[in-house]
């Protein structure tokens, strides 16, 4: 009984080292307390809770790692661009911490290799990598400080990716972009929005954009909101000219 025991523990421990050089070869640096990125790691279908029963899983950590890169994120662009207004500097922040940037930046460091779920990972969608991340961001936060923090968002977010006239050039929203600039220019536009199935399994749904009485593009998607954002895409270079005049 007591070889087995050695056996089992010996297994159990190495799962514990692997997982702890995992995230010391992410983040950079050795963690203090490991039990901050084991939560980070836990999807609550697993249904853990703390003494007090609390959940423990990811979603609170998502929360503080999101508060967290926004406020790295935005210092940095404050002593950067010291001629950016509120405006422009809520605009640029937005196009480093967008959804795709982070779930590119979670599927990079293969975060989601490290999930302990009961839903088998590949049903989850793009968004559990950007979730992660933060969720980490959250867990070093708590584990090593405001300082540690900070120096993760610089080597895995800012230093590789952050390049102000870069990002001055990137659309985040073509939509967003659009009715701003109808609005603007007083034009009568509407999204008519409708389901095309053809022949496909997967339920579609195609888009009309009209602007003053006609029809600028078309385009059809998965999901309404991935369609609206197709057509205004498709729309902006119809316009580009005169938007950028």
């Amino acid at each position: 009984m007591g070889f087995i025991q050695n056996i089992f523990n010996s297994r159990s421990n190495s799962k514990v080292g692997n997982f702890s050089f995992f995230i010391q070869d992410v983040i950079g640096f050795k963690p203090k307390h490991l039990k901050f990125y084991e939560v980070a790691f836990t999807h609550r279908s697993l249904g853990k809770k703390d003494a007090k029963g609390n959940a423990k899983n990811y979603e609170r950590l998502e929360f503080l790692g999101d508060s967290m890169l926004s406020s790295i994120i935005a210092a940095y662009l404050f002593k950067e661009v010291p001629s950016g207004n509120e405006g422009y500097l809520t605009k640029m922040r937005s196009k480093v911490v967008s959804r795709k940037h982070l779930n590119e930046l979670g599927k990079d460091l293969n975060l989601i290799s490290q999930l302990k779920t009961q839903i088998p990972t590949d049903q989850f969608g793009v968004n559990v990598h950007g979730n992660l991340f933060e969720a980490l961001l959250g867990a070093i936060y708590l584990d090593r400080g405001y300082d540690y923090c900070e120096k993760f968002v610089f080597s895995a977010v800012i230093d590789p990716y952050v390049d102000i006239e870069n990002l001055e050039g990137q659309v985040i929203s073509y939509k967003s972009l659009l009715i701003e600039w109808f609005q603007k220019k007083k034009h009568k536009f509407n999204y008519e929005i409708y389901d095309d199935t053809g022949n496909e399994e997967l339920r579609h749904f195609a888009v009309k954009l009209w602007v003053n009485g006609k029809v600028i593009a078309k385009a059809r998607a998965t999901s309404k909101k991935k369609a609206e954002e197709k057509v205004s895409k498709r729309a902006y270079f119809a316009f580009q000219k005169k938007i950028e005049e």
